[in-house]
């Protein structure tokens, strides 16, 4: 009897190394992104009820919020739904909501907070809902949320709908993985017009359950180098991606490998002195003609630096010239980059989990003293008269 594998090991390897929810929730995602377009197609007409009084507003904004990896979902899809939608749409973490709700919610602006969150407990998801509630006159919520059980989808609000993922996008492993990418995808497919993702769910599940199974050889090999810092570049939506790149390989890392991320023009006005010996720069190129040639622009720029150790071009239409240092996305040469999203995304994801246990981290559980968690604690919350 073959034993089940998950991103090439087995299944018995990898619950003995503390690995296997992480493994099994990467693995996952196409399948998954599937079941997300559906459920949320079925969901359409409901949605687009509650929500387009909003949307369809110019005078109204769109805040897509959430922690962590959550808000980073906002990061990626906001310049597109911006171009989409007519009300204004923002990316911004609960985290800055809580601390300067003044800067962010406007009390006469009709509002639409969208909200993520995989278990949907996280305190300052939780006290963001409140303080739109108590400062804007014209509020509703769409909370998108992983767990059934959550405190957000059940937030006593009076305008609020909630959108509940697949039971299995709420993920066991530390990381958000199938999480993060089930509600980008949800995100999206929900707040476009009726349809507008029918034509393209098949290309972006194929493709990321391609870059699963084809890419293994090359980022393991990447996984054993002996780099200890690494870059994360993208422009565009894609520059959401590598920050949330950045966060996944620090996460499952326990911090052993410094990240960082920015676009890469940005990179040249200073960051750019991360590079060293040590370092991997990962660039996330984009299909976009004119934001391309920025983004090749800038990895020939390091490859003639030579300070770095490696320069990875993960790309939808790979240059020959990249040869190993090139990680493809195939059949994508003519998506759109936020098409791109998914399959680059689970590159990121397998990068950062073979890391983790090249370096002997258990990428379930990468803090096990607990100064890092699941669901964030030590929050303490202070209310607007203080």
């Amino acid at each position: 009897m073959t034993s089940t594998e998950y991103l090439g090991a087995p299944e018995s390897e990898l619950a003995a190394a503390g690995a296997l929810c992480t493994a099994r929730e990467i693995e996952q995602q196409p399948r998954m992104l599937r079941q997300t377009h559906a459920l949320v197609a079925g969901l359409h007409a409901q949605i687009r009820a509650f929500a387009g009084p909003l949307i369809d507003d110019p005078a109204a904004r769109v805040i897509l919020t959430g922690a962590g990896s959550s808000s980073y979902i906002g990061q990626c899809v906001a310049p597109l739904l911006d171009r989409r939608l007519a009300a204004r749409v923002d990316a911004v973490p609960t985290t800055d909501i809580v601390c300067a709700p003044h800067l962010y919610l406007e009390p006469e602006q009709p509002l639409l907070l969208v909200s993520f969150g995989r278990s949907g407990n996280s305190p300052e998801s939780l006290a963001a809902v409140e303080l739109a509630e108590s400062l804007v006159r014209d509020v509703r919520h769409l909370a998108i949320i992983c767990n059934a059980d959550g405190a957000l989808g059940k937030a006593p609000v009076a305008r609020s709908m909630t959108l509940l993922l697949p039971a299995e996008t709420h993920d066991a492993g530390f990381a958000m993985t199938s999480s993060f990418s089930c509600m980008m995808y949800a995100a999206m497919a929900a707040l476009l017009p009726n349809g507008s993702m029918d034509a393209r769910i098949d290309a972006i599940a194929e493709a990321t359950a391609r870059v699963i199974a084809e890419s293994l050889p090359a980022l393991n090999e990447l996984a054993r180098a002996p780099y200890d810092r690494v870059a994360y570049l993208g422009s565009g939506v894609l520059q959401g991606l590598a920050r949330e790149a950045s966060l996944k390989l620090g996460e499952l890392t326990n911090g052993a490998v410094a990240t960082c991320f920015e676009s890469p023009l940005g990179f040249r006005h200073g960051p750019k002195t991360f590079i060293t010996e040590h370092a991997l720069v990962m660039v996330f190129v984009s299909n976009d003609p004119l934001t391309r040639r920025y983004d090749l622009d800038l990895v020939d720029e390091l490859r003639r630096d030579g300070r770095a150790a490696r320069i990875i071009e993960v790309s939808a239409q790979p240059r020959a010239t990249a040869g190993a240092d090139g990680i493809a996305v195939p059949a994508m040469a003519d998506a759109v980059d936020a098409e791109l999203l998914w399959p680059y995304l689970a590159i990121a994801q397998i990068h950062a989990f073979l890391r983790s246990r090249a370096l002997g981290v258990t990428p379930d559980n990468p803090n096990p003293a607990g100064l890092v968690n699941r669901v964030v604690q030590g929050v303490r919350l202070y209310a607007l008269s203080a």
